[in-house]
């Protein structure tokens, strides 16, 4: 059944991807960020492009009632907009902490309280939430990443168990390692934050390691594959993952104590 979808985020990256390829399976397809002009190429395949900021009321307003005037209904929500702001607790400015967290989890939780009234009428709906191991795993450095992505995880879990007597599902996906601009944006982030510093000499080897695992960081396919799967699941499951690494962390999170997870960690980064 052709449904209604709105994808944030979705002039870079795998939100442009989801965008491009939900389109291809017949689907009604609504792009939102905040340059349309990087979303000109999508326009011209056929989806329907919105202006969002995530941190703005009123563009989250009035995106949602666009598409509810002209649809009648949303069905999926991918809430995927989002950025990894790195550097040590310590450096980064709250500022930009608060910021992390505006995007990453306040953004989310505001449009999913505005699809939801029309998602119950229809007693249908599927939100799904970009995460990331990022939101199960932590490294040093990405304290307020891993903050938002723990949040935007536990606002899925109770979101869940309040919305599924509506026939509404709630799920996350957890990508590892991703080909898109996400790592190069992290990296900047991490060397104005803290190079030079007295967290320099970490914020170096972070860099490094970044780097290095670039080249087999899986491709955006891999991820759009996993919401085809929770969109057309008739009971999907609550948490997918995919990605350069994503298993083998989420496993070895899971079975080893804190101390030594740490000590794994760390060793990647001499």
């Amino acid at each position: 059944m052709k449904k209604v979808i709105l994808v944030t985020g979705a002039s870079a990256g795998i939100g442009k991807e989801f965008a491009k390829e939900l389109l291809k399976d017949g689907h009604i397809v609504y792009g939102a960020a905040r340059k349309v002009e990087k979303m000109e190429d999508i326009r011209m395949l056929g989806v329907k492009i919105l202006q969002m900021d995530v941190t703005d009321e009123d563009s989250m307003v009035k995106g949602v009632n666009t598409i509810l005037k002209a649809e009648g209904r949303i069905d999926v929500l991918i809430n995927n907009a989002g950025f990894g702001s790195y550097g040590s607790i310590e450096d980064v400015p709250i500022s930009d902490a608060r910021y992390q967290l505006e995007v990453n989890v306040f953004g989310a939780a505001r449009l999913i309280q505005l699809v939801l009234p029309a998602m119950r009428n229809h007693n249908w709906g599927r939100i799904i939430n970009i995460s990331s191991i990022g939101g199960k795993i932590t490294t040093p450095l990405g304290g307020w990443y891993h903050a938002s992505k723990f949040a935007l995880e536990g606002l899925s879990d109770s979101l869940r168990n309040e919305v599924k007597q509506f026939g509404i599902d709630v799920v996350v996906i957890e990508p590892g390692g991703i080909k898109s601009e996400w790592a190069s944006i992290a990296a900047d982030n991490l060397m104005k934050n803290s190079k030079g510093l007295v967290y320099g000499q970490l914020t170096q080897k972070f860099a490094t390691s970044l780097k290095n695992t670039e080249a087999q960081n899986a491709e955006p396919g891999v991820i759009v594959d996993l919401v085809r799967k929770a969109i057309e699941a008739k009971q999907p499951k609550t948490r997918y993952h995919g990605g350069y690494m994503a298993g083998t962390a989420l496993f070895m999170r899971k079975i080893l104590p804190d101390r030594l997870f740490d000590k794994m960690l760390m060793m990647q980064l001499k």
